[in-house]
């Protein structure tokens, strides 16, 4: 089974060809278009430019692909949310067009069911995802703890009540005039930085339940900031409150992903989403688990799959194809709000 992947969600425009063969993933073609140079002068996403730059890239990602009868693909799989209204309707329609003129079927599939999938992308992975499994989602949109008990069976037991942790470190960055997306340039100036030099607040860390806020972290990042405002092109400085900033938000997260999934008896732990990325993040969790959790397999995607991507698209849509999970293209739409579990 060969599977197109089309994901316009955000702000990059990808396309992707995935096999399916028995337990077998091969990834035969994974294009992605990145509008970081369009947007980093805005210091965000600016949505109605990001749908325009789809509309002008998709056609040329689908010539790069090489096919453009269909021939050898077997089914469809398209991003219908969550993310920002025009650019899924973007790829929706394209979904829909190719549904149409190849006579393909169109599978609909969530953005954050995708992220979870992409840990299966890699295939030393596949044999350390034991179930039940938490997978914790973090992105520029998105923070949440997802119980899975089976794959393709979803829980969300915890979420963030505010800020997102990626969107966190966007404006960490913006604070600091670094430059956008924050994530990476965050972790980069964090890895001169002391961790320690500043307390910042870990939000909720100690209350019982599993969901995150960030909004007062970010606050307290720039009331430091206004405080020490003689100090803003220190570079020492800065590298200090970048690390501890870091040091906080990934102690927030591996805090409750521990207490989740000690809770729940979990067998494995995934990361997913943009900030899954993030060096310390994956060195802290793995550090916690093997502390607190020693029986309990951490998994992580590769680099190349934790972005927004349509290779984790097309096999989330292989999955559902295999179990002929389809829907009429014509009753497919967009959902920016859609959730799993």
């Amino acid at each position: 089974m060969k599977i197109l992947g089309i994901e316009t969600s955000c702000d990059e425009t990808a396309l992707a060809v995935v096999e399916a063969r028995g337990q077998d993933f091969f990834v035969r073609k994974n294009l992605v278009y990145s509008q970081i140079p369009i947007h980093e002068k805005f210091g965000g996403v600016v949505p109605e430019v990001a749908a325009r730059a789809h509309v002008e890239k998709l056609p040329i990602l689908l010539e790069e692909l090489g096919n453009k009868n269909g021939k050898g693909i077997d089914a469809i799989a398209a991003v219908n949310g969550p993310g920002l209204v025009t650019s899924l309707r973007v790829g929706v329609e394209l979904g829909k067009a190719l549904a149409f003129l190849w006579d393909k079927p169109l599978v609909d599939v969530n953005h954050i069911e995708a992220h979870i999938i992409a840990n299966w992308l890699t295939k030393k992975n596949i044999k350390l995802i034991k179930f039940p499994s938490l997978a914790l989602v973090v992105s520029g949109g998105h923070t949440e703890l997802i119980l899975m008990k089976k794959k393709g069976e979803y829980k969300k037991i915890g979420q963030t009540l505010d800020d997102a942790a990626g969107e966190a470190f966007d404006k960490v960055a913006k604070i600091f005039n670094l430059g956008y997306p924050g994530g990476p340039i965050i972790s980069e100036w964090a890895k001169r930085g002391n961790p320690q030099a500043i307390d910042f607040p870990r939000p909720l860390v100690n209350k019982p339940n599993f969901d995150f806020s960030f909004s007062g972290l970010k606050t307290a990042v720039l009331y430091e900031a206004k405080k020490n405002s003689t100090k803003l092109n220190n570079k020492k400085y800065i590298a200090d409150v970048c690390a501890s900033f870091q040091e906080a938000a990934v102690d927030t997260l591996v805090a409750k992903t521990i207490r989740a999934a000690e809770k729940h008896n979990v067998k494995s732990i995934m990361l997913a989403g943009g900030v899954s990325a993030n060096e310390w993040l994956r060195k802290e969790m793995k550090i916690a688990v093997k502390k607190y959790l020693p029986k309990v397999n951490v998994i992580v995607p590769e680099l190349k799959y934790t972005g927004d991507n349509a290779a984790m698209v097309a096999l989330t849509g292989a999955l559902k194809a295999r179990e002929k999970k389809f829907t009429k293209f014509e009753k497919i739409g967009v959902d920016p709000n859609l959730s799993l579990g």
